[in-house]
């Protein structure tokens, strides 16, 4: 896997952002109580950092707003090694506002998947600034379902109980 310097910008290939997805996360044993969202300044949030069945470094951070419960992001970002940085793979986003494709010239308002992706990254965009819409969740639970599902998330040994 490609690891960048500190002083060079973080870019990862398709191919590398597809393989850190595939990668497996067991949820660990008390993942139910570190995952419930605390209030912060105007929304409710959670982090859970998860180390993958290679080693990688991934943290799961959970936002949604106090206000308007359609408005909430959820967060699957790989903590690139020897660094600080947090890079997107992917955001499950609700229906908080327009989203447009710059490249494509995409525009539409829906809940949405943001996907990090090379040529965004080429483009000097941010990594997950390429979205998709879609309609297989319409809260806040069921996007998380999604990116658990989606990103190769496993539950702890003998946990039968759902995801979220």
């Amino acid at each position: 896997m490609f690891l960048p310097s500190l002083s060079m910008a973080v870019q990862f290939s398709d191919k590398e952002i597809a393989a850190l997805i595939a990668e497996r996360k067991e949820l660990p044993s008390d993942y139910h109580q570190r995952i419930q969202t605390k209030a912060r300044r105007g929304h409710k949030e959670s982090e859970l950092d998860i180390v993958g069945a290679k080693g990688s470094e991934f943290r799961l951070i959970l936002r949604q707003s106090s206000v308007n419960s359609f408005d909430f992001s959820v967060i699957l970002a790989f903590r690139v090694p020897k660094s600080n940085v947090l890079f997107r793979l992917r955001r499950y986003n609700g229906k908080h506002g327009e989203h447009t494709n710059t490249i494509e010239g995409q525009t539409f308002y829906d809940y949405h998947v943001h996907m990090a992706t090379e040529r965004y990254q080429e483009s000097g965009l941010r990594e997950d600034t390429y979205a998709e819409p879609t309609n297989r969740y319409a809260d806040f639970g069921g996007a998380v379902k999604c990116l658990m599902e989606d990103c190769k998330f496993a539950l702890p040994k003998g946990d039968q109980s759902s995801l979220f």
